[in-house]
């Protein structure tokens, strides 16, 4: 079965994207709050916060190609906040 472009499928693959992301960013926020990470587990957390990133980037790109009139404003915060926790977590 291959996933139509814009049907169910895809729309669900991007709805879990999104809460991966939502996850990682939550977990790796409070344990970047907490001040006690191995190097270890900063690398390992910084990879999966990449990973879900390059899953969702591509689903607000095409959000703004489907709405050109989309606020990229809150984009570009969201980017530098992103830019800031992984510089973060390399110490």
């Amino acid at each position: 079965m291959v996933a139509e472009p814009g049907g169910v499928l895809e729309k669900a693959a991007d709805v879990i994207a999104l809460q991966t992301g939502a996850v990682w960013h939550a977990l790796a926020s409070e344990m970047l709050d907490a001040g006690q990470l191995s190097e270890d587990e900063a690398n390992h957390i910084l990879r999966c916060v990449v990973e879900a990133l390059g899953e969702v980037l591509p689903i607000a790109a095409q959000a703004v190609a489907d709405n050109p009139a989309a606020d990229l404003l809150g984009y570009g915060q969201a980017g530098r906040d992103i830019g800031a926790a992984m510089r973060d977590m390399r110490g």
